[in-house]
């Protein structure tokens, strides 16, 4: 993430004292990578499906996704349940609910950690992240 502000100062003492709002957690690496990401439902992915995924650059995820909808449309084709199961987005709805979830599970197979206090507590609360 760049400096938005466009002045010298140092780009990680920048990132590291970052304000989030109260829902949102952020995480490092040992690379000085950070990311912030919402705690919570995900309204994005109940609209847009698989796209958050690919903004925030998370192919596992997004793969996840695309994959799991195309099983659901397979099984609504083949049942002839096509106006019950079509009119009921039951993936999307799933994936609203777990996806940040999801994402920061990965993060944290992928070597990152929670960058302070109060993103560890956010995370811990929200079963994000074990104790």
């Amino acid at each position: 993430m760049q400096n938005p502000f466009g002045n010298r100062n140092n780009q990680q003492d920048f990132l590291k004292n970052l304000p989030v709002p109260p829902n949102y957690a952020k995480v490092t690496d040992d690379a000085g990578d950070i990311r912030i990401a919402k705690v919570g439902i995900s309204w994005t992915t109940l609209w847009f499906g698989p796209l958050p995924a690919v903004f925030r650059g998370d192919w596992y995820n997004f793969a996840l996704i695309l994959v799991w909808e195309a099983i659901y449309v397979l099984f609504a084709l083949l049942t002839h349940l096509e106006l019950y199961l079509l009119s009921f987005p039951w993936p999307a709805i799933f994936f609203a609910f777990f996806y940040n979830m999801m994402y920061f599970r990965h993060l944290f197979t992928k070597g990152y950690r929670p960058a302070d206090q109060r993103s560890r507590e956010l995370l811990i609360k929200s079963k994000y992240l074990k104790q």
